[in-house]
């Protein structure tokens, strides 16, 4: 988004919000974060129709990485696009697209004529879900006091992990009904099929609460509509006081600043500005070291090394959980503690995770329907899997979002943050893409490859990554 519609601090310091307006605030950002919720629950709820999809459509191990992984590329062309969409025609009408589109995909897929149409399918949704990985945080950062902001952005992690456990515990139910497998009717139509279409129920509750809360001050101010803008602010502050001295800082910023463009990103030293490079980093190292695999494949790794589709299912199931635990802790700690604390102990401990599960994933044995691993180094990957995601979402998961939001300056900052949206969702189409034929190749040799990527991760954040919790935006520079 252009930089004159991107949250502004106040240049002066401003009072705390009503307990009141603030509990407003708190549920037009919960509202926002639906499409985090879709984000989520869209991209996991693949894990556990891949069994019934191969089934029914017979793909190899290649194909079943391209049909996953094509949600993807929708989501690197959505969040590429989100930004000037939402200059053009507003926050609110991106979120009713993105809706429209949640709905439009999970029906589809949920129907398919074939792998590719389904990949199609899927591509829809993946715009869908770029859309709304980058208009809620910006909207959230827009209408949140900035003494929250920290928190109520970690709303959008928050929601994007509950949107994962509730497709886990979605796919696991309706297995369950059809007697363990997602490949077994259930009805009309196959297990997995049911689970594709279930988005289709909280695509419309996002839908519904959009429709229900304002449009950004910032927005209604670039298109001067200050009337509305008044009113807004109003009610989001719980008070006049202040109000005409914000909407003046908005439009400071409308006349001082210039829509930034990808050559404002460029440097000649360097090719892009530091700043720009780092954001890239991280957008790109989250991806690398394999978080999603967790989130999309779980299914069939656990069933690659003797576990039943059932019980598969349940350990997804359970990781999710831990995924939540770990974002709430992280959503206590992040303006206590730091952005960048936090991202070097996930780093560390996801190194340690990683190394342990490459470690157990060694002693594999057996080909085929007759794949194990002995009683302990299963307990070990079963525990390191656990851990990896606990420290993922102790940090980056929520260290990123917060991070891109904050971290670049003001000239720049939409477009610097569209670019390092659109690589972090290149780097997970690269990971998701490319992890079943490694996985077929070594799969122990590709865990210690996460590993490797999760310590040059830590080397990244303590050389390179300046902290940002405790500043205003207008000062990152």
């Amino acid at each position: 988004m252009t930089s004159n519609t991107t949250p502004a601090g106040s240049a002066r310091p401003m009072a705390p919000p009503p307990t009141s307006s603030l509990r407003r605030i708190t549920g037009i950002s919960a509202a926002a974060s639906i499409g985090g919720f879709l984000f989520g629950y869209d991209s996991a709820v693949i894990n556990g129709a891949i069994t019934g999809i191969q089934h029914r459509f017979h793909v190899t191990a290649g194909e079943t990485g391209t049909i996953v992984a094509s949600a993807l590329l929708g989501s690197a062309f959505g969040a590429a696009v989100a930004g000037r969409l939402a200059d053009r025609v507003g926050r609110l009408r991106v979120m009713y697209l993105a809706a429209t589109l949640f709905t439009i995909s999970a029906l589809g897929s949920s129907m398919p004529f074939s792998a590719w149409d389904l990949g199609a399918w899927r591509v829809v949704g993946g715009v869908a879900i770029g859309l709304a990985s980058l208009v809620g945080p910006t909207y959230i950062a827009e209408v949140a006091p900035p003494d929250h902001r920290g928190r109520l952005a970690s709303f959008q992690q928050a929601a994007i992990v509950l949107g994962i456990t509730a497709s886990q515990l979605v796919n696991w139910g309706i297995a369950q009904a059809a007697d363990g497998g997602s490949e077994n009717p259930l009805g009309p139509l196959r297990a997995w099929q049911w689970m594709l279409m279930a988005a289709v129920v909280p695509a419309l509750a996002y839908l519904f609460f959009a429709l229900r809360i304002p449009e950004s001050p910032h927005f209604l101010v670039s298109k001067g509509r200050l009337h509305r803008a008044r009113t807004v602010l109003r009610d989001l502050q719980g008070t006049d006081v202040g109000t005409e001295s914000r909407i003046a800082e908005i439009q400071h910023a409308l006349r001082t600043d210039h829509k930034p463009r990808v050559r404002d990103l460029l440097s000649r030293r360097f090719g892009l500005l530091p700043i720009v490079w780092a954001g890239i980093g991280l957008a790109v190292f989250q991806q690398l070291v394999g978080i999603n695999v967790i989130f999309y494949y779980s299914s069939l790794l656990w069933q690659s090394v003797g576990v039943d589709q059932s019980g598969s299912l349940l350990i997804s199931l359970s990781t999710s959980i831990i995924n939540i635990v770990g974002t709430v802790v992280a959503m206590l700690l992040i303006d206590q503690v730091g952005r960048k604390p936090l991202a070097l102990t996930g780093s560390a401990g996801m190194a340690v995770s990683l190394a342990f599960a490459a470690w157990a994933f060694s002693y594999r044995t057996g080909s085929g329907g007759s794949l194990s691993i002995p009683d302990t180094q299963g307990t070990v990957a079963l525990i390191a899997a656990h851990a990896f995601v606990f420290f993922f979402a102790v940090s980056w998961g929520v260290v990123l979002w917060v991070m891109v939001g904050e971290m670049f300056p003001l000239r720049i900052r939409a477009a610097a943050m569209s670019v390092a949206t659109a690589t972090n969702w290149v780097a997970n189409w690269a990971v998701t893409e490319s992890f079943p034929r490694m996985s077929d190749w070594n799969l122990s040799a590709t865990y210690a490859i996460y590993a490797g990527f999760a310590l040059l991760s830590f080397v990244f954040v303590a050389a390179l990554v300046r902290e940002t919790n405790g500043r205003k935006l207008e000062e990152m520079g």
